[in-house]
């Protein structure tokens, strides 16, 4: 098919859901994406963070050529090998509990949000989340997320979420009451701008959970898979969570979701509670293990914490020469720089000159490239960015 018809036909037979960028792409491999006239990408946001080994990583793609020739889908009234392997491997990483599979983060969050509702009896069901959050598009997901643009023209949405400010403990303590259950933040807010959960705050609300018997739930949907330089981010703050969810990044590129749910709590969903048709089928299991195994054997972790280091102190030069940009911060490879003018014609620019990012917010550009990323792509990325800024004329004066 011709570029134009593609455009056409989705005009003409796809939902506008999305704001589309104009790239038709065909091929990618690692950090590169090739488009429809075989023009090539360096790709710094890839997949919304679900290419965190790169696009068609080796790992993954045997993996998923070895399980698509002999069994793709199996419901889960029936057993199969490789769902307990990568069950075993997400407890490894993490902490003793057990896994619900789904297929995506809004999944794992509707799982989290009727875990807690079960966990509470009746009794207690509010769940506390934080402004400016993201946990997905599903009603209850989105009753949870803290952004009003996200929730206008659905109401009503489902009761019992109150919403606070981020690292504002104050406001959490006075938020919680005789029905609350459940505390549910991403430690850094991703969608929300790349806003990092402090240390002691993360640690009060931990100690807060423990001895009100609330749950603690981290959506680490985008966090996860060594995005920070830890396999999970919980690790950076020495606590563990009650439930935390994957997604994203856990499948390489294939739609899975996961609810970890910490030992001690475990047998309060009961069969028939939860379900999911195509949660944690053989392929994506199969799939994901690939994912682990990339991070481990590529030493991708080690790698994060070295290229987000010198992304970030690059980042910091050119903040240093251009008035436009107020702010950079981030951990490991996930990074955003915030601006005082509007970030879509900067995104446009690089995109037109061939580096993939995000503008999220308005004003804040994400770099979330994968792990694997070398200091030559790195130094490419901000060349690109440096020349954007500088054709948009918005060098210091």
């Amino acid at each position: 098919m011709k570029k134009n018809q593609i455009l056409d036909g989705y005009d003409q037979y796809i939902l506008s859901t999305y704001t589309r960028t104009p790239g038709i792409f065909v091929k990618g491999k690692g950090m590169d994406l090739i488009d429809i006239s075989g023009k090539k990408y360096l790709d710094f946001f890839p997949g919304w963070g679900v290419n965190n080994v790169g696009h068609c990583h080796p790992k993954v793609m045997s993996a998923v050529r070895d399980q698509i020739s002999k069994l793709i889908h199996l419901p889960n009234n029936f057993y199969h090998p490789h769902q307990l392997k990568l069950a075993k491997e997400i407890i490894r990483c993490s902490f003793p509990g057990k896994i619900f599979f789904c297929n995506s983060g809004a999944e794992g969050c509707e799982a989290a949000i009727k875990f807690s509702r079960a966990y509470g009896k009746g009794k207690r069901y509010k769940i506390i989340t934080m402004e400016k959050s993201f946990h997905g598009r599903t009603l209850g997901a989105l009753a949870a997320t803290g952004q009003p643009k996200y929730q206008h023209g659905f109401a009503p949405l489902p009761a019992g979420f109150t919403t606070v400010p981020f690292n504002n403990i104050q406001a959490l303590k006075e938020a919680i009451d005789d029905e609350t259950i459940a505390i549910m933040l991403e430690p850094i807010q991703g969608e929300g701008g790349i806003h990092i959960a402090g240390n002691d705050y993360i640690k009060e609300i931990r100690d807060i959970c423990t001895q009100k018997d609330l749950l603690l739930i981290f959506d680490e949907v985008q966090t996860g898979m060594g995005r920070t330089g830890e396999m999970f981010c919980y690790k950076h703050y020495n606590v563990q969570p009650d439930l935390m969810v994957l997604a994203k990044a856990l499948g390489g590129g294939l739609p899975i979701g996961a609810l970890v749910v910490k030992e001690s709590i475990a047998d309060t969903f009961k069969p028939g509670m939860h379900a999911s048709t195509f949660g944690g089928s053989p392929l994506v299991c199969r799939a994901s293990l690939g994912v682990f195994k990339a991070i481990f054997s590529d030493k991708m972790l080690k790698n994060t914490k070295l290229m987000g280091a010198y992304i970030l102190k690059e980042l910091n030069k050119l903040k240093s020469r251009f008035s436009c940009i107020t702010d950079v911060r981030g951990l490991g490879l996930m990074i955003g720089v915030e601006l005082n003018v509007e970030g879509k014609a900067v995104f446009e620019e690089c995109f037109k000159n061939g580096l993939i990012i995000n503008c999220t917010q308005g004003n804040i550009l994400r770099f979330m490239p994968a792990l694997n990323v070398t200091k030559k792509q790195a130094d490419k990325a901000i060349y690109i960015l440096e020349k954007s800024l500088k054709k948009l004329t918005l060098l210091s004066s």
